[in-house]
């Protein structure tokens, strides 16, 4: 088995080791350790990286794509076939995002979404701040564009 230390992993995948050892951590990536307690990685790594940052670049949360890549047969690198059948289910997710991003385009000039940067050009959309009562942040923005932070399992 050809392996892989954690900085040529890093510099193959592009992905930071603080980032490899957190997926690590997650379960996305596994890792030998040398006597020494180096990691150690396989090629096939490689592999799940490209497919955790692709589905990333989806949206998904680590969470969706940890789910994902524990449909796989354990053991070996996601295959093109997986990817088909995997990223099928993401069209839906995409073409929503798409949607809302062009209204978002399309509005930039009159709204932010109510966040809200102006109250007195808000007037009319947001008197007094009413969007404030939702919450934080862009509440008018399209669900499709708001990243929920993770939930922490630490606690």
């Amino acid at each position: 088995m050809e392996s892989l230390t954690i900085g040529q992993v890093s510099a193959r995948s592009g992905v930071a080791p603080s980032a490899l050892r957190y997926y690590e951590q997650q379960g996305l990536v596994t890792a030998t350790r040398t006597p020494g307690g180096a990691r150690r990685y396989h090629r096939s790594v490689l592999r799940r990286l490209a497919f955790v940052r692709a589905a990333q670049n989806v949206g998904l949360s680590l969470t969706e794509i940890k789910a994902a890549l524990d449909s796989l047969p354990p053991g070996r690198p996601p295959t093109v076939k997986d990817w088909a059948r995997l990223s099928e289910g993401w069209r839906d997710r995409l073409d929503e995002q798409i949607g809302a991003l062009t209204r978002l385009r399309d509005g930039l000039t009159s709204c932010i979404g109510c966040g809200c940067l102006s109250l007195t050009t808000c007037a009319l959309s947001n008197p007094s701040d009413v969007a404030a009562r939702e919450g934080a942040g862009a509440r008018w923005l399209p669900p499709a564009l708001r990243r929920v932070p993770p939930v922490s399992n630490a606690g």
